[in-house]
């Protein structure tokens, strides 16, 4: 869901959240018929997003926001294969080289100075396999709002117990807000 500012913001991940990669070919869900979206022949990852997915996370109470290096693409590429429309896409910070080498440094993911900004104080949950405790840490010091990091577990993707928790808190945050 986008344009409701007063819910609190989902930044989601693509790789690892969205496709899996544990298990076998097998273990995916089958392609569903409707063909492959604009990138889906160069990238063959995509047969792995389960299309449930979609209306799971337009149930959920929160506006979707992109984080993924697959910027702009997550639109055209994963969008359509599970059924969400065109949705906001998290840029990278713009920050002198010095501070990103200090960032990496520390273990500081690209996306966390970033989605703190684009949140501007508002409740987030950020949705990700590769979250880290230096980024719990800057989030906690430098987020006047409530936020979830929640780590999912890139070979399995999300999974019901991920999106209870989501549920959960995203319900309780957009209450504690408004």
């Amino acid at each position: 869901m986008t344009g409701r500012p007063h819910l609190p913001l989902l930044f989601l991940d693509i790789d690892g959240p969205l496709i899996p990669f544990g298990g076998t070919h097998r273990e995916y869900p089958a392609p569903d018929g409707a063909g492959p979206a604009a990138g889906a022949a160069a990238n063959p990852l995509l047969a792995r997003i389960d299309p449930s997915l979609g209306p799971r996370l337009l149930a959920l109470p929160c506006e979707l926001v992109w984080a993924t290096t697959w910027m702009a693409d997550a639109n055209t590429d994963v969008a359509p294969r599970i059924g969400l429309p065109d949705l906001p896409v998290l840029d990278p910070p713009e920050l002198p080289e010095a501070q990103q080498r200090a960032d990496e440094h520390r273990g500081l993911h690209w996306k966390t100075r970033a989605l703190v900004g684009r949140a501007g104080g508002r409740p987030f949950a950020w949705v990700d396999d590769e979250i880290t405790a230096a980024d719990r840490a800057w989030v906690s010091a430098h987020h006047e709002g409530a936020a979830l990091l929640h780590r999912v577990d890139p070979r399995t993707g999300l999974t019901g117990a991920d999106f209870a928790v989501l549920d959960s808190w995203l319900r309780g945050a957009g209450a504690a807000r408004g």
